[in-house]
């Protein structure tokens, strides 16, 4: 998602990688689960998300779209998120004593937060968010123990990768100009990267393989 920020309004000031400690451990959240509720459409899923999702709780692409996940349009493409449900307007993997039911293939969004990304010159780097957690004791924690993902260099190669490359679609589209080609485009990567399952060893080699097919079709530099 394209966003335009002050990191002095909303974060610490710093800028950091996976192996500096940051102050974000809140002891495993014991007692609030607000960042589980009312996110509305913010909390985008990647396609390793839907992957996760779909091996973790054992559901097929469109009983994940029908439960759990809505699409929205978001800078141009049509994007997954999780759907808030219920009189609490939470997450619909929030159990009835606000604990997550998928914490062990949670999605990246909530792996990352209280942290967020940076994008800059083809890479990122994490920085803190100091208004979005109403934990105020937490504890320092090394990133990369804080994300918890296994091979997380290779993780993190992915995650630009398809960062930009939906930045490269959407300035495509954009001067394409022309909506039922964006709906096209919409199409292909919701079918091509979401919805086809990925083999249930190698993701990332899968997924480059796709990455590189999607730039060659649309001619992407």
């Amino acid at each position: 998602m394209l966003r335009n920020i002050d990191l002095n309004e909303i974060s610490d000031g710093n800028l950091y990688t996976s192996n500096d400690l940051v102050r974000a451990d809140c002891g495993g959240c014991r007692g609030c689960s607000d960042c589980c509720q009312g996110m509305g459409d913010s909390i985008i899923l990647d396609p390793y998300d839907m992957d996760q999702l779909y091996r973790g709780t054992g559901l097929k692409p469109e009983e994940l779209l029908l439960r759990a996940v809505d699409l929205s349009v978001v800078d141009g493409i049509i994007l997954p998120h999780l759907k808030m449900t219920g009189k609490r307007d939470c997450c619909p993997f929030l159990s009835g004593e606000g604990r997550c039911r998928i914490h062990a293939f949670r999605p990246g969004f909530c792996r990352l937060f209280p942290l967020g990304r940076l994008y800059e010159d083809g890479s990122f780097s994490y920085f803190l968010q100091t208004k979005e957690c109403k934990k105020t004791h937490r504890s320092k924690i090394r990133i990369k123990k804080w994300l918890d993902i296994p091979d997380l260099p290779r993780y993190e190669d992915y995650v630009c990768s398809w960062h930009y490359l939906l930045m490269d679609l959407q300035a495509h589209i954009e001067r394409a100009g022309d909506e039922s080609y964006q709906k096209q485009v919409s199409m292909y990567v919701l079918q091509n990267f979401y919805l086809t399952p990925y083999p249930e060893e190698g993701f990332y080699e899968a997924f480059q393989e796709r990455y590189e097919t999607c730039k060659k079709l649309f001619h992407l530099a």
